[in-house]
């Protein structure tokens, strides 16, 4: 039986989406009071925080492990999509922000103008941040879902971006209206670069990249007192999350009986190992030579 993880990722996103909602209208209100260009960017990058957390929920309730009539292998690979969905706004945001940098640049703009009240309803915002970052690694780390880890790395780049906000808009309180400007640029390589960790870590699974090294299934197959040899083996998904293993064994056995008692322990040992895991074994005779581990 492959774990459900699908109510723990809900609750945590529920959570997630109204402590980002509460963050993104502190940051569009001081963001329109001093008219911080970074603030108002960064207000733009929460956007998306809410936008992620509702996609997660979407993706979530598609994402069942159980396999179906229409989904024999499950539906897990919603999941990767929907991580992918992230990191598409990740890079939207992106583009939001140096837009309006290169803008202000060529444009000018209003003096921003920040008060102490002000910084100190960011340093809330920062917090709350801080707290969702962490709870959603923690819980993602815990029940395995890769959208609930990829959402806590996009928070964890808000609040880089939250404190790059407030050094500028303390630099801009002392004097140096530059600095607002200045650092809408750094928030944007961060918002790429928390993007393209996203996209790289969901990537593999959706184009079934190997999961588990063919010599160690290999090992453990022939471990087995019966087996000859195995080849052509296969395996995709996330190890000890949803795994899929696939291969030719080679066995002596003078009946078939004997040969699904000796496919039986290697799929015990295999399941042992890499659990939870779907096993596909082609029983083949003796006589049969191959020296392909996998393809």
């Amino acid at each position: 039986m492959t774990y459900d993880n699908r109510g723990a990722v809900q609750r945590v996103l529920i959570i997630t989406l109204l402590l980002n909602i509460f963050v993104m209208a502190l940051k569009a209100v001081v963001g329109y009071l001093t008219g911080s260009l970074s603030l108002q960017a960064d207000a733009l990058h929460s956007v998306t925080d809410s936008a992620n957390n509702i996609l997660g929920l979407v993706a979530s309730r598609f994402s069942s492990p159980q396999p179906d009539r229409e989904h024999p292998y499950g539906h897990q690979k919603f999941e990767a999509v929907g991580a992918l969905g992230i990191s598409a706004f990740l890079g939207i945001a992106c583009f939001e922000i140096l837009q309006g940098a290169v803008e202000r640049i060529i444009n000018g703009g209003d003096l921003v103008r920040i008060s102490p009240p002000e910084l100190w309803i960011l340093l809330i915002v920062l917090g709350v941040n801080i707290f969702v970052a962490f709870y959603e690694r923690d819980v993602g780390q815990r029940v395995g879902s890769p959208i609930l880890i990829a959402d806590a790395k996009h928070t964890m780049s808000d609040i880089w971006v939250t404190i790059s906000v407030i050094c500028g808009l303390i630099g801009v309180w002392l004097g140096i209206q530059w600095l607002d400007v200045a650092l809408a640029f750094p928030v944007a390589l961060l918002v790429f670069w928390s993007g393209w960790t996203v996209l790289k870590e969901n990537l593999p699974w959706l184009v079934d990249q190997i999961a588990i090294a063919p010599e160690a299934i290999h090992a453990i197959a022939v471990s087995v007192p019966g087996v000859i040899n195995c080849h052509d083996i296969a395996s995709r998904g996330v190890l000890g999350r949803q795994t899929f293993i696939e291969m030719h064994l080679i066995v002596d056995a003078p009946d078939v009986e004997t040969a699904h008692q000796i496919t039986e322990e290697v799929e015990r040992r295999l399941e042992e190992r890499f659990h939870p895991v779907r096993i596909l074994i082609h029983v083949e005779p003796p006589t049969y030579k191959s020296n392909h581990i996998t393809f």
